[in-house]
């Protein structure tokens, strides 16, 4: 199979999370790397065995042995960062929240398949083998018809008004950072919701601190939904069906256990992940380009435009604007 050179642009805590899963998949390679320090992309590239330290990202962009790139800067520059990729033919795996807003989000989505350059929003909860296993066992049909679904992400974040977490002008708040796992759990196993009501707390940065959710689907399906940056919350998911309960253990967006209840019969079971997860979506991009895809065939573009409709409708709720 042929191998994919991998780029990276924005090299914090999640792009080194990143990169260490890239290292595990077979025919793929961290290329190049960018970011707005020249000395903070030579030491990634020295860490992670790049080839090419850049001194810009639109150097990266170019370069004409990069197959795919890799965003992971702060939310409000995924739009245009993407937008810039793709007009110079590269494939993008851009970091969820994959947009501001379900107008960026359409922009991108467009680009994408009209210059036929893959694209896909990195939501790497979904290629994790527990979800996957969840997804199988939901969709068998064997623990009956879903009745209710309760996921919580919280932590306890050390207040400062400029990093990113509380600063609206780089897109803060829990629910874009955090609250999206939640929310992303019931549409991947419910779809849409027919009513969505939602209330916040916020920040002297005018931006939630915390965001309380309701789905609701027909016959009294619910999914009730939790983000907070002001305490540590058990994050895990409950799926209650007609003949039992599956459990994801905390932290149930990362590589966990599932624990599932039926007919009185309790059973975990665990997936024997040694990594810290990432490299599962670095996989399945991998081999949607050594195929030929421009979309992922699991979390693919339609998917992506209806989670940000989702995020918008819930931001409207609280009366959150950015």
């Amino acid at each position: 199979m042929k191998k994919i050179n991998w780029g990276i642009i924005g090299l914090g805590k999640i792009a080194n999370k990143f990169a260490e899963g890239l290292t595990n998949v077979e025919n793929a390679e961290i290329y190049g790397v960018a970011s707005r320090s020249k000395e903070n992309a030579i030491s990634f590239a020295k860490e992670y065995n790049a080839t090419v330290a850049y001194e810009s990202y639109k150097q990266l962009m170019q370069d004409e042995k990069v197959d795919v790139i890799y965003i992971a800067t702060p939310h409000v520059f995924h739009h245009e960062l993407t937008m810039e990729c793709i007009r110079n033919g590269k494939a993008v795996l851009c970091e969820k929240p994959f947009a501001m807003n379900i107008t960026q989000a359409k922009e991108m989505i467009e680009l994408s398949r009209s210059e036929n350059v893959f694209l896909m929003e990195a939501l790497w909860t979904r290629f994790l083998p527990h979800f996957l296993f969840i997804n199988e066992k939901v969709e068998s049909g064997d623990l009956g018809k879903i009745r209710s679904i309760n996921a919580d992400f919280g932590f306890m974040a050390e207040y400062d008004r400029s990093k990113r977490l509380f600063n609206k002008e780089l897109g803060g708040g829990s629910l874009l950072d955090i609250g999206i796992y939640p929310v992303f759990m019931a549409y991947s196993l419910l779809g849409k919701p027919d009513k969505i009501e939602a209330k916040a707390e916020f920040t002297e940065t005018n931006v939630d601190a915390s965001c309380d959710i309701r789905f609701s689907y027909p016959d009294g399906v619910k999914a009730e939904l939790f983000s907070t940056l002001l305490e540590n919350t058990p994050t895990t998911a409950e799926i209650e069906l007609e003949k039992g309960t599956i459990f994801l253990n905390s932290r149930f967006h990362e590589p966990t256990s599932v624990k599932i209840t039926s007919e009185g019969k309790e059973e975990t079971f665990e997936f024997g992940v040694e990594t810290k997860g990432y490299n599962f979506e670095a996989e399945h991009v991998t081999r949607m380009l050594q195929e030929g895809k421009t979309e992922s065939n699991i979390w693919n573009l339609d998917k992506t435009h209806d989670l940000m409709k989702l995020l918008d409708a819930i931001r409207e709720k609280i009366k959150l604007k950015y």
